[in-house]
């Protein structure tokens, strides 16, 4: 995969002059179509900065400028609070539930209640095994994995590593998201440990993508390896945090490659470092629009057609999906990613960074 920003697949937008025709105060239009009204539940704001910093604004922005009514709450990791969000959401007249969920049980229940309920409903960035939604709006989940696996196997030739054991912190268990990660990053080390070029160490899940529970696991791993890790393949920028932390402590970093994903400002920040080797840059604004034209046209009775299914493996189900495409971030393209607005200069180069983003070319 091509590491350009422009690789990032085009999603097709409507017409945001189109979209804000549609709708007036009432949130009906002039052909007395069904009120709009979408309610959106993220699901945490501790395993990752995005989902308020970046999904949460971004989706306010088009569903504003579609003139829609909408509210979107975080559930903050809570299973009990996401299905009482998702209760009063309905209850107040939400006929679109977008939803990112915690785990697919939580989220079919959820999704189940929709259904019977007459309310339409997206996955968004997490597909809900033997679910009901009627799309799924995500980036390629393996291809992530892949470029993490490769970023790592690059970080580690680029140190001559020789025979380096690589331990992998993978993502929550009950994420789907985070299953798919680890299919594309096993595929490509599994080659590597096949072909006695790298050892298999310590693989972990992290229960809830508790940063940390992370530092927690990743110091027993050291423990248990007796200090010898050499490459870690971290599923998210806070996963790998948590693992510098402890390579701090053991005056280490920066010497044992350490991967990402989110290209959240402390991941970028730690790249500059050069204490975490790679990330990968989602970008969320390209998920949030096209999720959000997808939910505003099914709150205003409008289906589209993605031209793209993905296979629901618990429920035999064909889900009209969005995928778009992820891109591979290292020293020396993480300018690309302020230059894409996704992160602004003045928050990633505070203090010391400063000069480090001058020789990575960040203006």
């Amino acid at each position: 995969m091509r590491r350009g920003i422009l690789t990032i697949a085009a999603v097709g937008l409507l017409a945001t002059g189109g979209l804000a025709a549609c709708g007036d105060d009432s949130n009906s239009g002039a052909g007395g179509e069904k009120k709009a009204k979408i309610g959106v539940i993220l699901p945490d704001s501790a395993s990752s900065d995005r989902w308020e910093t970046a999904d949460r604004r971004y989706l306010e922005e088009a569903f504003k400028a579609a003139g829609v009514d909408y509210v979107i709450q975080n559930a903050q990791n809570d299973k009990a609070q996401f299905q009482t969000i998702a209760d009063q959401m309905m209850t107040d007249g939400a006929n679109v539930l977008m939803i990112v969920n915690l785990d697919s049980g939580t989220g079919k229940a959820v999704l189940d209640k929709a259904k019977s309920q007459g309310v339409l409903t997206i996955d968004y960035d997490r597909l809900t095994l033997g679910g009901s939604a009627q799309y799924y709006v995500s980036f390629d989940n393996e291809a992530v994995g892949k470029l993490q696996g490769e970023g790592l196997v690059r970080c580690l030739t680029d140190k001559g590593a020789k025979s380096p054991v690589i331990a992998e912190l993978n993502g929550s268990e009950t994420d789907n998201n985070a299953t798919l990660f680890k299919n594309g990053y096993d595929g490509v080390l599994k080659a590597k440990y096949d072909a006695k070029e790298y050892v298999k160490g310590p693989d972990q899940w992290v229960p809830g993508w508790d940063n940390a529970q992370a530092g927690t696991i990743f110091e027993q791993m050291m423990t248990q390896q007796n200090g010898k890790i050499d490459g870690v393949l971290a599923a998210n920028d806070g996963l790998g945090n948590a693992v510098i932390s402890v390579l701090k402590k053991n005056k280490i970093n920066g010497k044992v490659p350490v991967t990402g994903q989110d290209a959240t400002v402390q991941g970028l920040q730690n790249i500059l470092a050069g204490d975490q080797c790679m990330t990968v840059y989602k970008a969320i604004k390209k998920e949030a629009d096209a999720a959000a034209e997808l939910a505003i046209g099914l709150a205003k009775g409008e289906t589209k057609d993605t031209g793209k299914t993905v296979k629901d493996p618990e429920g035999g189900r064909d889900v009209p999906s969005i995928l778009l495409d992820p891109v591979a971030i290292y020293k020396d393209n993480v300018k690309d990613v302020v230059t894409d607005g996704f992160v602004t200069k003045e928050e990633l180069c505070t203090g010391a960074y400063a000069a480090l983003c001058t020789q990575a070319g960040v203006s």
